[in-house]
């Protein structure tokens, strides 16, 4: 399959939106934000859409529109040394992203957009990657990981103690802004892998599992940056033998992780309690 252009340029892109993905998934997951992950995929749409309608590229639409959703997020949240988005405004951000999906189907329909576009943005078109499209993702993820790179360390800081990293002068609401636009820029990468409607499964998954496994930060996060590769070039290599969705595969290796994750995790308390037990 390898002999295709257009499925090596698929492999290359999910090395390089899995890796980043990963990694800026597992500090999302660590900070309680997935559900603004989610919430910036489907605002991402309506980007996409309005980009179609002006015959611009749909992930240029797609990055400015979650970039500033990012920033709106991340400067409204509530405590500015956490930067988390409270409880109280899911429910905001839930009426934001339906109105987001209604306002992206609109302008799919004013531009005239064949279905399969729409299916595209939805669920994702990788093997439609061009080699235009690759060097902007590999161009975003250098830049995503050098930006992160100087943040991590604060990133950390303040995700396992937010008060005792304001009080020792880490800049909360800063970082809490530049991390909000990573994941607004690995959202939008995502989506070129995924569509909008399944980011969650590869932003997400990947950084689950690893969290659930309790591993070290460092080896949590490099673990959840290989996951997320090793999902997206087997979905790859899977949907090239059975013909099923990129998307389905992706989708069904998170569930089956996470839950395996959690089987081991739930099988080593277990054992820990029993031994304790027999010790006393």
């Amino acid at each position: 399959m390898l002999e295709f252009e257009f499925m090596r340029h698929a492999f290359m892109a999910a090395a390089l939106v899995g890796a980043l993905s990963g990694v800026t998934g597992w500090f999302l997951v660590l900070r309680g934000q997935s559900f603004a992950g989610h919430a910036l995929s489907h605002i991402g749409f309506a980007g996409a859409a309005g980009a179609v309608l002006l015959g611009c590229p749909p992930l240029l639409g797609m990055t400015f529109t979650t970039a500033l959703a990012a920033l709106g997020m991340g400067w409204e949240s509530s405590g500015d040394s956490r930067g988390h988005v409270s409880a109280g405004r899911d429910s905001i951000i839930g009426l934001i992203l339906a109105a987001s999906l209604g306002l992206g189907t609109l302008f799919l329909q004013w531009s005239n957009a064949p279905s399969n576009r729409a299916t595209a943005l939805l669920f994702g078109n990788i093997l439609g990657v061009d080699g235009t499209t690759l060097l902007l993702l590999g161009g975003m993820s250098v830049a995503c990981f050098g930006t992160l790179a100087c943040i991590a360390r604060p990133l950390l800081f303040l995700s396992l103690d937010p008060d005792m990293a304001v009080a020792r002068g880490v800049p909360g609401r800063l970082v809490s802004l530049v991390f909000m636009v990573l994941v607004a820029l690995s959202t939008a990468m995502c989506a070129e892998v995924t569509g909008v409607l399944l980011v969650f499964s590869l932003l997400v998954g990947p950084a689950a599992t690893m969290l659930r496994l309790g591993l070290s930060p460092w080896k949590g996060v490099f673990g959840a940056a290989v996951l997320a590769v090793v999902y997206g070039w087997g979905a790859l290599a899977l949907s090239w033998w059975t013909d099923a969705p990129v998307s389905f595969w992706i989708g069904l290796f998170a569930a089956v992780g996470y839950g395996a994750a959690w089987a081991s995790a739930r099988i080593s308390g277990a054992g820990s309690s029993r031994a304790m037990r027999r010790g006393r």
